[in-house]
């Protein structure tokens, strides 16, 4: 049975200089937040390694040994975490979230279909929409950039997707990361157009070469509703806890029904969707 109320919390992180270290904080908050009675964690994009790195030096073996830290912390914990990081598959690298449930089992992997000028130096595009499901609870993801690209959230939620998870890694000029300070993102829009809750972690603080991240995490409620708020200069955690009722998908739902000929157009685009998704 799908709960009523989920807890979920939402990390901004200052990321440290090792893929070691930052496993290791990474497991060190989940331990804290599921102590607290959080039921989901997230955590930035890239949160095993740091964005603003040369990922040509981090092996695959490092990157998996991270994960599965990570995974057995979820298990120890009982609850969903979901971490930015690195993936590979072949000799492909990819900007990924990667979801473990309750009992550390990876259930789903989403990677970054449009990528940054830095992503592509790295990464290729990852190519299905993100459809997952948090104790029964249907969820979705975006990573960093892709805020950009309404169609990522709206067709997801079209499939029932209710909580909208966002993964970031800021990296901009300081009079950049100034301008998206104190919710001035188009979050809250995002969640209120849909009427779905949305939970957004970001990294924060300087990152190298004149480079910031604004910080400035949230919990945004399904009728747009700014629900907790981190500040863009510390390492922190921001809570709520989410009544699922209230993310009934209504705008979206209406949207499949008019304009009338669009009816079989959008029922054609979510049949591909749920194709590129097995």
């Amino acid at each position: 049975m799908k709960p009523a109320v989920l807890n979920v919390a939402a990390v901004q992180l200052r990321f440290r200089p090792t893929l070691r270290e930052n496993v290791a904080n990474l497991v060190r908050w989940v331990e804290t937040l599921s102590g607290r009675g959080a039921d989901v964690v997230l955590f930035p994009e890239c949160a095993t390694t740091g964005y603003a790195v040369d990922f040509s030096t981090i092996s695959r073996t490092e990157v998996e040994a991270g994960l599965a830290a990570v995974a057995s912390a979820a298990r120890q914990a009982r609850c969903h975490v979901l971490v930015g990081s690195p993936t590979f598959e072949g000799r492909h690298r990819f900007n990924s979230l990667v979801v473990f449930d309750r009992r550390g089992r990876e259930t789903f992997r989403y990677s970054k279909i449009h990528l940054t000028e830095r992503d592509r130096a790295s990464f290729r595009p990852g190519n299905h929409l993100a459809l997952f499901k948090l104790d029964g609870v249907p969820c979705t993801a975006i990573i960093c950039h892709e805020r950009r690209y309404p169609e990522l959230v709206r067709l997801p939620v079209m499939m029932g997707a209710r909580i909208v998870f966002h993964p970031n890694a800021g990296l901009d000029l300081l009079k950049v990361s100034r301008r998206k300070r104190g919710g001035r993102d188009g979050i809250a829009v995002r969640a209120f157009e849909n009427q779905v809750h949305y939970i957004f972690a970001n990294s924060v603080g300087p990152q190298g070469g004149g480079l910031w991240s604004a910080g400035d995490s949230k919990i945004v409620g399904a009728n747009g509703e700014v629900l907790a708020l981190a500040d863009h200069r510390r390492e922190t955690a921001v809570r709520a806890s989410l009544d699922l009722a209230a993310a009934g998908r209504k705008y979206a739902r209406e949207a499949l029904e008019q304009p009338a000929f669009l009816r079989p157009y959008w029922r054609s685009m979510l049949a591909a969707c749920r194709r590129a998704g097995r």
